[in-house]
């Protein structure tokens, strides 16, 4: 009787090798993980990152946190049940895409904020005990500004609903036009996780436009 590692060395001989477990590339938030190749693997931990894709995540950071900022208003000021599940639903989406942001950019040593921005209050506008009045220039396209986030804090009930999607459709609007201002810029968006990423939020931001565009019909 022939034992098993005769047959594995007449294997290897033939040349015909153990087969090797599968590799598996996590996905984007919400995206399944994909098997790779080894070949594919090696190519993945080679990958490289520009500046232009250090400052998209840094600036998507902030961008993501005052979405999240807006759920948080609309929590306890808006009146429809369909507008604050789907608030939810973004808030939780965005905090895990913050989250996967984080690591990406502390993964390659990269510093968390983006130059000169600092601090809740400089992207939020909208807290109590400000002398000046309210700016009407947002912290980056996209945004709402410090007064347009006043005047949705202030606002309550459907009034506040349709402020927020709005808002938020704004918001979204802006994501995708970051991302479409990153791949202006040559060798961006190679890095396979920022790939995935920035896929993720086309394809789910753009959906969620749609969305919001036919509650806000409906109100």
């Amino acid at each position: 009787m022939t034992s098993l590692p005769v047959l594995l060395l007449a294997g290897l001989i033939a040349g015909q090798a153990p087969q090797s477990p599968p590799i598996f590339q996590p996905g984007a938030p919400g995206a399944a993980a994909r098997i790779i190749t080894p070949g594919e693997a090696v190519a993945l931990s080679r990958s490289t990152f520009t500046a232009a894709d250090v400052a998209f995540m840094q600036h998507m950071i902030v961008h993501h946190a005052q979405a999240v900022e807006m759920v948080g208003l609309l929590e306890t000021r808006g009146a429809s049940p369909a507008v604050r599940m789907l608030g939810r639903r973004i808030a939780l989406s965005q905090q895990a895409e913050m989250d996967l942001m984080r690591d990406w950019l502390t993964q390659r040593g990269q510093p968390l904020e983006m130059a000169g921005m600092s601090g809740h209050d400089q992207h939020s506008g909208h807290g109590a005990g400000h002398a000046m009045p309210a700016s009407d220039t947002p912290v980056m396209p996209g945004m709402l500004s410090p007064a347009q986030m006043q005047t949705l804090a202030a606002a309550s009930g459907p009034a506040f609903d349709r402020l927020f999607l709005q808002g938020m459709i704004q918001h979204h609007q802006g994501a995708l036009d970051m991302v479409d201002a990153l791949m202006t810029n040559p060798g961006a968006a190679e890095d396979s996780l920022l790939s995935d990423f920035t896929a993720s939020v086309v394809a789910d931001q753009s959906t969620e436009i749609l969305r919001m565009q036919s509650i806000l019909s409906d109100l």
